[in-house]
């Protein structure tokens, strides 16, 4: 008996480093941020309890809450389908045995580990309107060069949204590949011999059996282009041309860093976590059937 309790606290002990780092650094800020929620607080001086008056100013009294609101969404509907259509569409390239595969697998994913800065830096680049790649080579194919990506309001969340797509893109391609690699190989002789075309198998077979990996991909694509904040600080000055890049994160980092309202930024923090969790617990009800269903038919 005394053994038995003295293994068990033999690895309660080494666990105690991580169990710690897990209270300090994550549940206490996650409370106390909902603490902070229902007070005013600038940091230097006391928190006052306010109640819900945070969360009403931001409903009724806020307007870029709804701004910002609505440009994030704009960027997850640009972001997210994009994404995962191209990551697809390399990941049944990758999965194809061909001279050179494993190198353009590499490359695939050299985007994903490039700093977020330097990404950052290189597309602002890219998009100058006067001296940027992108206008230089639509002038040497004779179509418009004029384009303002980063400084006309109806391009710039495009612009962010294309970036996005090259550095994450790779990411999910991986995650796919490897859900194709599972895919049985009988199924598809099955097919071909029944007279399915490619894309008939492509439909019916690779889509319905890699379903967990696409709900899983498409989960965390979602939350990710939700909380988009670091490409639109660097590239377009705070949300700018006007407010047509100024997105949630944005608005919650000037509320908690420029203007010091610790309270109010906690509780956009905790609007943020709500929609997140409504989301993906109605993308997980919807994708659990047709999950099942796949492995169901193999």
């Amino acid at each position: 008996m005394l053994r038995t309790l003295r293994r068990e606290w033999i690895g309660y002990l080494f666990i105690l480093p991580n169990l710690v780092g897990v209270l300090v650094f994550l549940a206490f800020p996650v409370v106390f941020a909902l603490y902070m929620s229902f007070t005013d607080w600038d940091v230097l001086t006391e928190a006052n309890f306010v109640g819900l008056d945070n969360y009403r100013t931001l409903f009724t009294d806020d307007p870029l809450f709804w701004t910002s609101l609505w440009n994030s969404t704009y960027y997850v509907l640009l972001t997210v389908p994009t994404s995962i259509v191209i990551g697809l569409g390399l990941a049944v390239a990758m999965n194809q045995a061909v001279r050179g595969i494993t190198f353009f697998r590499a490359a695939m994913y050299v985007p994903v580990l490039t700093s977020a800065v330097a990404v950052a830096f290189i597309w602002r680049w890219i998009f100058n309107s006067d001296v940027g790649l992108l206008n230089s080579l639509l002038y040497r194919l004779g179509l418009p060069s004029t384009i303002g990506w980063l400084t006309d309001e109806n391009w710039a969340m495009i612009s962010l949204a294309i970036m996005a797509v090259w550095k994450s893109v790779g990411y999910y391609a991986v995650i796919l590949f490897a859900a194709l690699q599972g895919v049985p190989r009988s199924l598809y002789e099955a097919a071909e011999l029944d007279g399915a075309s490619s894309w008939r198998r492509f439909i019916n077979i690779t889509v319905p059996m890699i379903g967990p990996a696409l709900l899983f991909v498409t989960v965390i694509a979602v939350i990710g282009s939700f909380q988009v904040f670091d490409q639109v600080y660097l590239i377009t000055n705070n949300g700018g041309p006007g407010t047509s890049t100024y997105v949630y994160n944005l608005h919650l980092y000037n509320n908690a860093f420029q203007f010091f309202r610790m309270g109010y930024a906690s509780a956009m923090a905790y609007i943020l976590f709500a929609i997140l969790f409504f989301i993906t617990w109605l993308q997980l009800r919807i994708g659990r059937k047709r999950a099942s269903g796949a492995y169901d038919y193999a």
